[in-house]
């Protein structure tokens, strides 16, 4: 694939905000460790509560509610856990030593992921250039789906506000059994190998044998351990992955891609408008904030500009950052959106339907 130049921000001036928002919150919010050893046990926590749930998969799953009941809870606990606890490990953000946290990721690949691959696409293209297009790969994964104004309008577009309600619960059957090997092998539009010149054939062994032993111990030990019919066992697998992409969805959808969301262009020489601080807030929305379960299960997400703007710090920190960052959004002047979860959905199907329609396009000028 075509390596095109790399984005380049704004130079930050001397009174740039962040500078001041960077200090106060290092000088405040980051000297209370006890937020630190929240984030660990709850993290730890979440992974043991994940196997407890799978253990209750062999030892209940004879029973058919109990079989779909433990199934559809290992799904809500995986996606809480990628959210919270390996979202944060691969920021470097959940251990005090990178060690542990490359440690801990690999735990990941027992859920059929591959971390090598998902830092490359997470950091180095959604963080570094969130909302930009032909780099923002979190936003751009398919042409099933229209979202960048300047993506060439398909005639199934016009639908997309109708069929994505069915094919965003199959989020995480994609991600792990179709877009990880897109990436690792395809060459249309795989911005993977934009900043990769070669795939290590030790992470390409360590892709299949991650997908294997996941099918194994997820799929096939209580196929052969339980006394049910092997499709019983596969619907209740399947019912993982559906269950826990909804409870995931809603936090993919609610922070970069509503009705409002601003796609930053560069120019002919590939430099945006704004220094990397701003362009984190423009392109970048909070939901929830003051609910404690949101809190809970979406980690990062909710206080989703305190994360891209302190992708380093663990999400346990970010409640008590957000408050400072409404501070100088108010002192200077910067856009800050924050807003229920519902309100957040809703809005991204509307931005579907608009987008999926030429004409909205030139009446909105945005071409």
């Amino acid at each position: 694939m075509e390596k095109l130049k790399r984005p380049v921000y704004l130079k930050a001036g001397t009174d740039d905000f962040f500078k001041k928002l960077r200090t106060e919150v290092n000088e405040t919010v980051l000297q209370n460790s006890s937020l630190y050893l929240l984030n660990v046990v709850k993290s730890l926590g979440l992974l043991f509560l994940f196997f407890l749930f799978y253990g209750c998969i062999l030892f209940f799953g004879n029973s058919t509610p109990f079989l779909f009941l433990f199934y559809i809870l290992c799904g809500f606990t995986m996606i809480v856990l990628f959210i919270n606890a390996f979202h944060d490990a691969a920021h470097g953000a959940l251990f005090k030593k990178a060690k542990h946290n490359e440690w801990f990721l690999y735990v990941l690949e027992l859920f059929g992921s591959n971390h090598w691959l998902w830092m490359r696409r997470h950091i180095n293209l959604h963080h570094a250039y969130p909302n930009v297009q032909d780099w923002d790969i979190d936003i751009k994964q398919s042409d099933i789906i229209r979202i960048f104004p300047n993506s060439p309008v398909l005639k199934y577009h016009k639908y997309q506000h109708i069929y994505m309600w069915f094919i965003y619960p199959l989020y995480s059957l994609n991600w792990i059994y179709i877009r990880d090997f897109k990436d690792f092998f395809g060459n249309k539009n795989n911005y993977v190998k934009k900043i990769v010149d070669t795939i290590p054939q030790k992470q390409v062994f360590i892709l299949f044998t991650a997908k294997i032993i996941n099918l194994f111990y997820i799929l096939f030990i209580p196929m052969i351990l339980l006394n049910q019919p092997w499709y019983l066992v596969l619907a209740g697998w399947l019912a993982m992955h559906l269950f826990g992409s909804v409870l995931g969805v809603v936090a993919l959808v609610s922070t970069h891609v509503d009705e409002d969301a601003n796609f930053p262009g560069t120019d002919e020489e590939g430099n945006l408008s704004a220094t990397w601080a701003l362009h984190q807030m423009i392109v970048t929305k909070d939901f929830s904030t003051n609910s404690k379960l949101a809190n809970f299960l979406y980690g990062g997400f909710t206080h989703h500009v305190a994360h891209h703007l302190f992708p380093g710090v663990g999400h346990t920190y970010y409640p008590y950052i957000t408050p400072i960052i409404i501070k100088y959004a108010k002192e200077y002047d910067l856009p800050y959106t924050s807003y229920p979860f519902y309100h957040a959905v809703r809005s991204h199907f509307r931005m579907l339907k608009n987008k999926g329609i030429k004409e909205n396009i030139l009446i909105t000028g945005e071409i």
